[in-house]
């Protein structure tokens, strides 16, 4: 089994070492532009080498597109393209938003050698240095739109994921959208917003920084994340983004009226409210 990733990242770079040390792959081909990452990546030990797109897809079983979600969209019909005339290749995706990206290949003649996947892991961090084992283990990972996909690419790319100790959720790509707005995407767009509040009072409040506890820190992480990987999420999920920015912003409204009113109760009701997540969340 050959196993092509590009995109040597965190996502690309974590599913390369796990891929390889726990037996799925015999050989791990990397894709990477950045010649900085390319060398980084080849050193450290994520693939067993760094080959062109062309050769990546030639040569791979499966191929892995884990690049921000706007190259992904242009990349995923070049690589079924180069599939024709095969029959056993597989190539997934990890891209957060689903619906587009589905969309983009729907009526491709080598539709059903795509399998869409977004397996739900991740930091705040990027490149090839950031690539860790042990990343998804425990975690779900979204097969959305399967039954567009040849049953037994699927099946293999259970195995992968099962390799990877995911647990897989089956789905729409639309109805994805939707959740990943909610639980994810609104996440960093609020932790965005938040460092940017902070940032703009530190110019006058020079000890904020020195104060700062672990709860603002772990508030505020996701706002590292990168650019080039967020502004095309959003971008693309961006009507489902928009409704629960409205609600968020809903929300905050209450919760200013009742600081502003002295209204305690209505605080300490909207806090009760919102603790139960502890239900959802352990």
């Amino acid at each position: 089994m050959i196993v092509s990733v590009i995109g040597l990242g965190l996502i690309g770079g974590s599913m390369a070492i796990d891929l390889k040390k726990r037996g799925f792959a015999d050989r791990v081909l990397g894709v990477e532009n950045d010649p900085v990452n390319a060398a980084a990546a080849e050193k450290i030990g994520l693939v067993d080498e760094v080959v062109s797109f062309d050769d990546a897809v030639s040569r791979g079983d499966i191929v892995i597109i884990a690049v921000p979600v706007g190259t992904a969209v242009k990349m995923l019909p070049q690589v079924l393209d180069r599939f024709a005339g095969t029959k056993d290749k597989i190539v997934i995706d990890t891209c957060s938003t689903k619906g587009q990206i589905v969309r983009c290949v729907h009526y491709h003649p080598m539709r059903s050698r795509y399998v869409a996947t977004h397996p739900m892991a991740g930091t705040e961090y990027s490149g090839p240095w950031a690539a860790m084992p042990n990343l998804f283990d425990g975690r779900a990972c979204i097969f959305a739109n399967s039954e567009e996909s040849d049953p037994k690419a699927v099946k293999t790319i259970e195995n992968l994921y099962d390799v990877l100790n995911m647990r897989p959720i089956y789905m729409n790509a639309d109805n994805h959208d939707v959740h990943t707005a909610y639980v994810s995407h609104i996440s960093h767009v609020t932790s965005f917003a938040l460092a940017l509040t902070v940032l703009d009072k530190e110019k006058d409040e020079k000890h904020i920084f020195d104060l700062a506890s672990g709860g603002f820190s772990s508030t505020v992480r996701l706002a590292k994340s990168n650019a080039d990987m967020w502004v095309p999420i959003l971008s693309q999920n961006r009507d489902n983004v928009l409704q629960v920015i409205d609600t968020y912003i809903d929300k905050m409204k209450e919760f200013r009226e009742a600081i502003s009113d002295y209204d305690e109760e209505k605080i300490r009701s909207l806090i009760g409210e919102a603790n139960r997540i502890k239900k959802i969340l352990r």
